[in-house]
């Protein structure tokens, strides 16, 4: 059987440096293609359905974890099996503990090849069990980037500052002007862009912070993630409502939207 692996890394030389190193210790394997940033990664996966990726965290613009949950969330439950995910990192050992405690893999950066020879060796073994009919499945990917996701709030991809307390109220300018927006009072968060959207019964307010750094600021127990771009409050959850195609969409109270549950964070919605 050939197995396939796409490598997404930002830094040529070190994307050229994994590729010779892959090639040393695992003369079969066969890169199909090497990206420079998450959403090339995401487009170049979906599209040559590779058995293996080599992620790196740190990418312009979606990182290599945004782009492994954005597709873990739209995989088809048919068909090919999810890729085994390697991420590339520069992480110290806190870090990389809560890799390990994730059941995913990683390789440091510039990469050893002692190191890359342990993780194919384990890739390999994970291969062969899965093409093994009636052997236990290991964890789905959905599964370790669940587990990555809690391992890592708030702190590990952090700067290493303290987590702050949590939100009361949520400060959105306007022009000149600073809108005190309770917290109580927003129905949902929305990532658009560089900003995230802050959706009350009455109106909207823009902010200029990302989806990921606001998170760890709200209170776990009020506001639950329910998309990679959506941060819902779980008081204002009307009901949760399954399509013809299996996909789960949640509505609000006093509000006509609907919003869409990914398949990362369905597990919330027990009975379903």
């Amino acid at each position: 059987m050939i197995v396939t692996a796409l490598i997404a890394e930002d830094e040529p030389l070190l994307a050229l440096n994994l590729q010779a190193e892959l090639a040393r210790v695992w003369p079969d394997l066969r890169i199909v293609a090497i990206v420079g940033d998450g959403a090339a990664a995401v487009a170049q996966t979906r599209a040559l359905q590779p058995d293996l990726l080599f992620l790196d965290i740190r990418m312009p613009g979606m990182s290599g974890l945004d782009a492994a949950q954005g597709l873990a969330e739209d995989w088809p439950e048919t068909g090919k099996p999810f890729p085994l995910i390697v991420f590339v990192t520069a992480y110290d050992q806190y870090a990389l503990e809560a890799f390990d405690r994730a059941a995913v893999d990683y390789v440091l950066k510039p990469v050893q090849p002692a190191r890359l020879a342990q993780t194919c060796t384990r890739l390999q073994a994970l291969l062969r069990q899965r093409a093994q009919p009636g052997s236990p499945v290991p964890a789905s990917v959905v599964e370790q980037l669940r587990a990555l996701l809690g391992a890592s709030a708030p702190g590990v991809f952090a700067t290493g500052a303290a987590t702050p307390a949590y939100l009361r109220m949520v400060q959105a300018a306007l022009g000149n002007t600073i809108h005190m927006v309770p917290i109580e009072e927003v129905l949902y968060f929305e990532a658009a862009d560089k900003y995230v959207r802050v959706v009350t019964s009455a109106k909207e307010h823009v902010i200029r912070l990302s989806l990921r750094e606001l998170q760890p600021q709200l209170d776990p127990g009020v506001f639950w993630q329910i998309h990679r771009g959506t941060i819902v409050r779980v008081g204002a959850i009307a009901g949760a409502q399954r399509d013809d195609a299996g996909k789960l969409r949640i509505s609000l109270r006093n509000h006509p939207d609907r919003l869409s549950v990914s398949r990362l964070y369905a597990h919330q919605f027990k009975g379903l």
